[in-house]
């Protein structure tokens, strides 16, 4: 098993890392995050990454099976990523105006984050695009797996989101938040 088996883990990541970049049709995308997972980008946005973003964590799950995936929808829509975030494996964010995410930000596996509805509640509207409202997580926030971050929220500096929290509503800094939806439970 040794060493051949690390050589075919490692040309089996690599492999895919670059069958999705072939695949990003995102064309303004500044900045070079640092691979260690398979990256999609997609959209006619800007994404922007800051120094030192890591996308993909090796000893964590969904490592060989799933891919992150960033969206700036339109021309106007943007997703700005600060330096120093370390974002885990199955990530998603999908903005029709802006979703940013500020510097030290630590991003828990299977999360995901949108700045809209995807579609209007009312069927007759279903085929018009939604209203978005921006998506902002200050620095040095934790969100644990599986926490998914609906449009309009800001999560404030420091605070911690549990695992699996849903978060519809703005959480202030220094706290730790969990739930369904997510709720204030501790100050830090």
């Amino acid at each position: 098993m040794g060493i051949f088996y690390k050589i075919k883990q490692l040309l089996f990541v690599e492999l895919r890392i670059m069958k999705f970049k072939i695949l990003s049709d995102c064309k303004r995308t500044i900045g070079k995050p640092m691979l260690y997972h398979p990256l999609l980008l997609k959209g006619k946005g800007t994404i922007q990454f800051g120094q030192k973003v890591q996308i993909g964590v090796i000893a964590s799950p969904n490592y060989y099976s799933h891919y992150t995936y960033l969206e700036a929808r339109n021309e106007k829509s943007s997703i700005q990523i600060g330096d120093n975030v370390s974002i885990n494996n199955a990530f998603s964010a999908v903005a029709f105006s802006k979703i940013e995410i500020k510097n030290n930000v630590l991003i828990g596996s299977n999360c995901t984050i949108m700045d809209n509805d995807a579609h209007h509640l009312d069927r007759d509207k279903r085929h018009i695009l939604p209203n978005s409202k921006e998506v902002i997580i200050e620095e040095n926030v934790f969100i644990g797996s599986n926490v998914t971050i609906l449009k309009g929220v800001t999560i404030g500096e420091n605070s911690i989101i549990g695992n699996g929290s849903i978060v519809t509503n703005s959480i202030p800094k220094n706290v730790i938040a969990a739930g369904n939806p997510a709720r204030v439970i501790k100050d830090l």
